[in-house]
């Protein structure tokens, strides 16, 4: 592995443990010119994704700037990094059934349904943007659908669980 400060071409991994729910693999490495650590990750890739633009246009799949997107619509929100990186490892394998091309409306949905599940503020975010709100009343109609939504989820007696919230792995 070449060292991200030399560019020397060989690394020594000094500790390796999965990560992720075992999802991936994170590895310590030290270069061996300059005696620098750095942190790589291997992730399980079940084919190269290619992402099919509004308008037409084809671009690699690129899991950091889905991380990206979702990190910003979660900001100073209650929601870990590793939720984030759960997130974006369910997405990424979802739209990787799917095929090698995948379109920009199913990736927006498929955060969106995501973010839903995790925090209604940062649904309502992305929303905005994804959903390219241009009026104020384009929030008060998410806001209240979101609204409508969690109230249905009362919970169930003497379960101590949400009605319509099953138990969720993100």
């Amino acid at each position: 592995m070449r060292c991200p400060f030399c560019a020397h071409e060989n690394s020594q991994v000094k500790d390796s443990r999965p990560s992720e729910d075992g999802a991936a693999i994170r590895r310590r490495r030290q270069c061996e010119a300059c005696g620098a650590r750095f942190t790589t990750f291997e992730r399980v890739q079940l084919r190269d994704l290619t992402v099919v633009k509004k308008t037409g246009d084809r671009k690699p799949f690129d899991r950091d700037k889905l991380a990206r997107s979702i990190a910003i619509a979660c900001r100073k929100r209650d929601v870990s990094p590793e939720q984030i990186d759960r997130l974006v490892s369910s997405i990424q394998r979802q739209l990787e059934t799917r095929g090698d091309e995948v379109t920009t409306t199913q990736i927006g949905e498929a955060v969106m349904d995501g973010l839903k599940a995790i925090d209604h503020v940062a649904y309502i975010r992305f929303a905005s943007v994804y959903k390219d709100f241009s009026e104020p009343g384009d929030f008060a109609e998410i806001v209240e659908a979101v609204g409508e939504e969690a109230r249905s989820d009362e919970p169930v007696a003497g379960s101590g669980k949400q009605q319509g919230s099953p138990d969720r792995l993100l």
